[in-house]
């Protein structure tokens, strides 16, 4: 086969050769006749030889500069191989709101990968106080990675069939826990069958779907920190299966439905024995339109939206509360590892309420707890709650920067009141906060100053005490 050289390649060749005819310390005359050989040769364009004539001096420099004819045809070719690669290569990535993602052409593979960190500063308490001691302990300020995490979710083989992973790297400890206090641990894990709207299924392990405020994300809330009634009324992370649909969707009677039964025994625990947690939720989103379990309005919700909810949850065993670390017990009641498998008999209920427009954005939660005691047949009822609210005044106000958002909270629980309990309190909170969104609940600026109250009922005292806390919540 006759083998082609391109054009461009002989023009290059053609100025060498003049080049080195006439080339003479690195500079050559400049004639007309020579630039018309040039020209003639296509070794330089119309416009080098116009911009050339005339000059003394002519070095390699002013010529071998490639033709714009030649140069479009590369850049032509190069766009071409660029677009076939996108259009042809199996696998697309990018970054999403829930990080980076990559997903086949076809639709039905996808994985979302994101990074998070919470870096936050607190005095004098890290925590909520919860007796008399805690309030006139020495004081405490303290910078802590309060939350390193890294989320895997996305959907395998059809997209109706959902996984997610969320990995916590437990970064800080108290001087005297043990290392594994702060290791790593798998903290969700769930699988969802969601082909239809009406009806699908979720087995694993996650955040019960109780209350809006739990179910809320960590890197979605309001405020620093949840309110002093979680701690009491989350029943947190639970390994079962549940039921979910959304119903009537858009119209009047739109609303969602949780029914689940779990262990009950909390994150990554086996069942002890055959006493299960069964719960339920009914959210009716009253206006049509669906609410999400995000808090503030930084996406600016055009329609009012809204929702009410009521749930509950009956669970039998050794727990009398449940966090992230699993299961505990509220102050007061026996430790699991001290209680009986069966010792205490819970049932509790809660009513929420939801609502955003415009910047504005509210949330309410009533709880109330009932625990029976089966070794000593006493019962006690906790009652608890909060509401909270959050604007930004820049839509009122436009000096007001638009990234600023304002709110406040006020929660309260009223804990044990039984005679033989060494443990029986009421606490309040309010709490005055303020955000700044450099890029919506990704990354976000917080701040919130808290009064929290408690009178010990038993000792007939009370304290009170003013808290600080700042945060930056960062997701890549």
């Amino acid at each position: 086969m006759k083998r082609v050289i391109p054009p461009f390649r002989i023009r290059h060749f053609v100025l060498a050769a003049l080049l080195l005819l006439g080339l003479s310390s690195g500079a050559l005359a400049a004639d007309q006749e020579l630039l018309d050989v040039l020209l003639a040769n296509g070794a330089i364009t119309q416009e080098q030889y116009d911009t050339l004539l005339g000059r003394d001096v002519l070095s390699s420099e002013d010529i071998l500069t490639q033709p714009a004819a030649s140069r479009e045809i590369e850049e032509a070719v190069t766009s071409e191989v660029a677009s076939q690669i996108d259009e042809k290569f199996p696998v697309t990535a990018e970054h999403v709101g829930s990080g980076f993602r990559f997903a086949t052409r076809d639709g039905n593979w996808q994985t979302d990968l994101q990074w998070r960190a919470q870096t936050r500063f607190t005095t004098p308490y890290r925590s909520d106080p919860r007796q008399i001691s805690s309030f006139n302990a020495g004081n405490q300020s303290n910078f802590e990675a309060r939350r390193l995490r890294m989320k895997i979710g996305g959907h395998g083989f059809q997209p109706w069939l959902k996984y997610y992973f969320e990995v916590d790297l437990q970064p800080s400890r108290d001087v005297d826990d043990s290392s594994s206090a702060s290791s790593t641990r798998v903290i969700d894990w769930r699988i969802d069958i969601a082909k239809w709207d009406w009806g699908g299924i979720r087995l694993g392990q996650w955040k019960v779907d109780l209350n809006r405020e739990r179910v809320d994300s960590s890197g979605r809330q309001q405020f620093v920190e949840r309110s002093i009634a979680n701690r009491v009324f989350t029943i947190d992370r639970q390994v079962g299966v549940q039921l979910r649909g959304h119903l009537f969707k858009e119209t009047p009677a739109d609303m969602r439905y949780f029914a689940g039964v779990f262990n009950g025994e909390g994150k990554g625990v086996n069942n002890t024995d055959d006493n299960m947690m069964y719960m339920a939720r009914l959210q009716w989103n009253f206006l049509g339109r669906d609410l999400s379990f995000r808090q503030t309005d930084v996406e600016y919700t055009e329609l009012p939206t809204g929702s009410f909810a009521l749930a509950g949850a009956t669970t039998t065993g050794a727990c009398t509360r449940w966090s992230s670390s699993g299961c505990g017990n509220l102050d007061g009641f026996e430790k699991p590892a001290d209680a009986a498998p069966d010792q205490y008999e819970i049932d509790q209920f809660v009513q929420e309420f939801a609502f955003k427009y415009r910047g504005f954005s509210a949330q309410q939660e009533h709880h109330v707890k009932k625990i029976r005691d089966t070794v000593t047949g006493i019962r006690s009822e906790l009652t608890g709650g909060y509401v909270q609210a959050g604007y930004f005044f820049h839509h009122l106000f436009p000096v007001v920067p638009a990234p600023l958002e304002f709110a406040a909270r006020y929660a309260y629980v009223d804990e044990p009141n039984a005679s033989n309990l060494t443990f029986d309190n009421a606490r309040e909170e309010l709490t005055l906060g303020a955000n700044w969104f450099f890029n919506g609940h990704n990354n976000k600026l917080t701040i919130d100053y808290s009064r929290l109250k408690l009178d010990d009922n038993l000792l007939s005292r009370n304290e009170s005490e003013n808290r600080l806390r700042f945060q930056w919540d960062v997701s890549f």
